[in-house]
């Protein structure tokens, strides 16, 4: 048995976030494609959270999967996060699809799944930045939040950027935040950031529109600790009782395998 993503479509969207691109409404025609504002919104926040020495979060992230028939379902997921940089993350992910614990070391990216009680250690780089790209790009797994945490977020989301705009304020989950809405050729996306002295994400939803049916994908983020108290325990992997480890299906070996 190997250890891969449980369903790529609710993941593949985080991936997808360095090719967005952004647009403008008929209605705002004679505004600038690119609107100064939203882009120092944005910027503030991937400043403030990439500047962060540790943080907390819990995320519920909801995906959507389209049947033949072109009915809409979908599939739920909450997350717990700790992040401490530059070299330590773990991640409790429960839902629908996925069970999981994933455990960055420094040294070692670890997987657990917990309804086989399977898991899976690969040797990783020693900085969490290159860890979510390997992560990502070698095994198919993208942690929870993790296109956002990266300290260079700014310049990966924003690196194809067309057009911003500023929707206004909302509320999210009693937090008023400014309303930002993004769209290019892969994906639309809006991201709704605390209008406050710590301007974090509240909510982003991504709208795939390669797909006819323009599935999305939502989450929303509450209960941020900019300062938590952890230890280095709490990212030792310890595997309960009874769990067998097994390997992970690279993504290399995967296209090495298709292409004989």
């Amino acid at each position: 048995m190997a250890i891969v993503s449980s369903r790529m479509t609710i993941w593949i969207a985080l991936g997808a976030l360095a090719l967005w691109g952004m647009g403008s409404t008929a209605a705002h025609a004679q505004a600038p494609a690119v609107d100064p504002a939203a882009v120092q919104i944005f910027k503030r926040m991937t400043d403030y959270l990439g500047g962060l020495q540790r943080f907390s979060v819990d995320t519920q992230n909801t995906s959507e999967d389209v049947l033949d028939s072109g009915q809409k379902i979908q599939y739920d997921i909450s997350a717990s996060v700790v992040i401490q940089r530059p070299d330590k993350l773990r991640a409790e992910r429960k839902g629908d699809l996925v069970s999981q614990v994933i455990v960055y070391d420094g040294k070692t990216l670890t997987i657990y799944n917990a309804a086989d009680h399977y898991y899976a250690v690969a040797a990783a780089p020693d900085n969490l930045d290159d860890t979510l790209h390997f992560a990502r790009d070698s095994l198919d797994i993208v942690p929870p939040v993790g296109d956002l945490v990266y300290r260079n977020a700014f310049d990966l989301l924003t690196a194809h950027v067309t057009s911003a705009k500023v929707i206004g304020k909302s509320v999210i989950g009693g937090v008023k935040c400014d309303h930002l809405a993004f769209t290019g050729p892969v994906v639309d996306w809006q991201i709704w950031i605390a209008d406050q002295d710590k301007p974090l994400p509240r909510k982003y939803v991504i709208t795939t529109k390669n797909d006819p049916a323009q599935p999305q994908y939502m989450v929303f983020m509450s209960n941020w600790n900019v300062a938590p108290t952890v230890s280095d325990a709490l990212f030792r992997f310890t595997a309960p009782q009874g769990a067998k480890q097994t390997d992970f299906v690279r993504m290399d070996d995967t296209a090495a395998t298709s292409q004989r």
